[in-house]
């Protein structure tokens, strides 16, 4: 059911004004599993999906924009958009393979670290771990007893000293599933800003037309995906919606005056 849920067994709240801070002592999430590690297997993706989209609508809405702003025509801007959909949406989604694995690699290597170590010299992780919960707020009587129960199970201790000591979580995420979550909403949300231009092909549009439709397109999906945002950051929605309007709209409007101000370099050499 998920990464966290292997510590439950093991969970203890914090005394009275204990600061917390631990798997076993409180519950935090990894890898986008959820407050207490219950969410279901698509929730891991939420942050690739939210995070792509957005980066999709603003480097395709940029591009539209800058090359408004030079005069370029449809049919350029729909050449420039198409191939930012496929390179950049390649990219991100190279990186968050790369990223998520890597993670994943992370914890590994340091998990098998702390086993060779516990092997060797279990007390000195006993002890490490009895201080970590002294420095949380239990009293030393509370502190050795709490070492002593997850000493008592090899595995047990293992994953104490990975999550209370070092403050490693392993990813419930796969590489993979991170890359294609990220390409496809890349693409999807990339999209929205090249919808007028495609629908002029078909029925005639003039450009300035088709730019104001493909930034109202953008505004409200910049909006929404930010909003979407709370499911990963938790913050005020109508806040992180705004938030993410204002960004990608300084964004398509630097594109637009840099598009604009070679236009009239261009104009002015000739």
């Amino acid at each position: 059911m998920g990464i966290i849920r292997r510590f439950e067994p093991d969970y203890m709240p914090p005394p009275d004004g204990a600061a917390g801070g631990a798997v076993g002592l409180q519950t935090p999430y990894a890898g986008g599993q959820g407050r207490n590690g219950r969410g279901g297997s698509g929730e891991r993706y939420i942050g690739a999906v939210v995070y792509g989209g957005l980066d999709g609508i603003v480097t395709t809405f940029a591009i539209v924009s800058g090359a408004a702003g030079a005069a370029l025509g449809s049919s350029v801007i729909l050449i420039l958009g198409a191939a930012n959909l496929l390179a950049d949406g390649f990219s991100m989604a190279a990186g968050a393979y790369l990223s998520t694995k890597s993670e994943r690699e992370c914890y590994e290597r340091m998990r098998a670290r702390r086993v060779k170590e516990i092997e060797r010299v279990p007390q000195r992780e006993r002890a490490l771990l009895a201080g970590v919960y002294e420095r949380q707020g239990y009293s030393r009587g509370e502190a050795s007893s709490l070492a002593d129960i997850q000493s008592r199970d090899r595995e047990r201790l293992v994953n104490a000293a990975m999550v209370n000591r070092l403050e490693m979580l392993p990813t419930a995420r796969r590489p993979g599933l991170t890359a294609l979550a990220t390409f496809i909403a890349f693409v999807l949300a990339g999209s929205l800003p090249l919808l007028a231009f495609v629908l002029g092909l078909v029925v005639p549009i003039d450009e300035g037309t088709a730019l104001r439709i493909s930034a109202a397109l953008t505004a409200v999906a910049l909006f929404a995906l930010g909003a979407a945002r709370v499911l990963v950051t938790e913050r005020n929605w109508w806040r992180s919606g705004l938030e993410m309007l204002a960004v990608g709209g300084l964004a398509a409007l630097v594109a637009y005056v840099a598009g604009l101000l070679l236009r009239r370099l261009g104009a002015s050499g000739q």
